[in-house]
C-alpha cells in the first residue's frame, strides 16, 4: 500500500504550538480554522495555500484523534503540561509521524541514512522514496517539505554542502518519562509489524532524533503495553488491546510515573 503523502507544505514549530495550545482549549474544526487563519496568514498569502497548512495543522493536532483517540488526548495533556519546547517538539513528531505515512517512510529513510553517514542529501532521500514508493510526482515536494519543516523544529542542521543536512542522533532527552512512553507509543502504532523487539523498538530509524531511558521493565509496568519473552531470550513488545481502543478518557494519568 502506498502512502498517504498528504504532507505537503512547510510547517513550521511555531503553528504546531499555537494549533496544540488551542486544541487544549477546544476541538472544534471550524473554531480552530478561523483562530488559525490570521496566524497562518502572516507568512502565507495566498487562500488555497493558507488552507492547505491548516489542513494539515488540524490532521496532526486533531483529526489524529479518529483513529487513535487515547494517543491524540494524551498528548493535549501532556503539551498542557509541558514546560519545556524539546517536550512539545517529541508530541508534534509523534502525532505528524502517527497522521502521514509518507512522513515516517521519509523519517526512516532519514534515519536509515543517517546510520552510515554524517549528512543526508534532499537528493538522496527522494531517490530511496522513489524506490519505495515508485515514481511519483507529488514526492519532490513532498520530501522537500518534510525536509524544511524538520530544519525549522531543529531536527535537521544546514551541513557544508548545498542540500546537505546534519541530522540529530539521539540528541532530544526529556525529564518526563510519559513523554517517552507516548512516543513508543506512537511508533508502535505506526509500524506496520505489530510487535518488535524492545531493543529495535528502540532504535527504530523514524525515531533517531531522540534519546530513550525506558527499560523494558518500565513497559512492563505500563498498561498499554504487553511484553512477552521469546525464543533467543528477546523481550518482544506489543500495544495491549485496550491502548488500541477509542475513547475519551485518555491522559496522562494514565501512566504510573511520579
Amino acid at each position: 500500500m502506498r502512502p498517504e503523502i498528504g504532507f505537503r507544505r512547510d510547517v513550521y514549530l511555531d503553528w504546531l504550538d499555537t494549533t496544540a495550545a488551542f486544541s487544549v482549549e477546544t476541538a472544534d474544526i471550524s473554531t480552530l480554522r478561523v483562530r488559525l487563519e490570521p496566524i497562518v496568514a502572516e507568512r502565507i498569502e495566498y487562500p488555497q495555500n493558507r488552507r492547505q497548512v491548516i489542513d494539515i495543522l488540524l490532521n496532526i493536532w486533531v483529526k489524529t484523534g479518529a483513529t487513535h483517540h487515547v494517543l491524540r488526548d494524551e498528548a493535549v495533556a501532556i503539551f498542557a503540561r509541558a514546560e519545556v519546547m524539546e517536550d512539545r517538539v517529541w508530541l508534534h513528531y509523534g502525532l505528524t509521524l502517527l497522521r502521514y505515512s509518507f512522513f515516517r517512510l521519509a523519517l526512516v529513510v532519514i534515519g536509515q541514512v543517517g546510520r552510515s553517514s554524517d549528512t543526508v542529501t534532499t537528493a538522496e532521500v527522494k531517490k530511496r522514496l522513489y524506490a519505495e514508493i515508485g515514481q511519483l510526482g507529488t514526492i519532490p515536494r513532498a520530501t522537500s517539505a518534510v525536509i524544511s519543516s524538520l530544519r525549522n523544529w531543529g531536527i535537521l542542521m544546514n551541513a557544508e554542502r548545498r542540500s546537505a543536512y546534519r541530522p540529530l542522533r539521539q540528541s532530544l532527552s526529556t525529564r518526563d518519562p510519559a513523554v517517552e512512553a507516548w512516543l513508543l507509543e506512537v511508533a508502535l502504532a505506526a509500524h506496520p509489524a505489530e510487535e518488535l523487539p524492545f531493543a529495535d523498538l528502540l532504535r527504530l530509524p523514524e525515531l533517531f532524533p531522540f534519546r530513550f531511558t525506558l527499560t523494558i521493565d518500565d513497559l512492563r509496568r505500563l498498561p498499554r503495553f504487553e511484553v512477552h519473552r521469546q525464543g533467543l531470550g528477546w523481550d518482544m513488545v506489543r500495544l495491549a488491546p485496550a491502548s488500541l481502543a477509542p475513547t475519551s478518557d485518555a491522559g496522562a494519568k494514565q501512566l504510573p510515573f511520579e
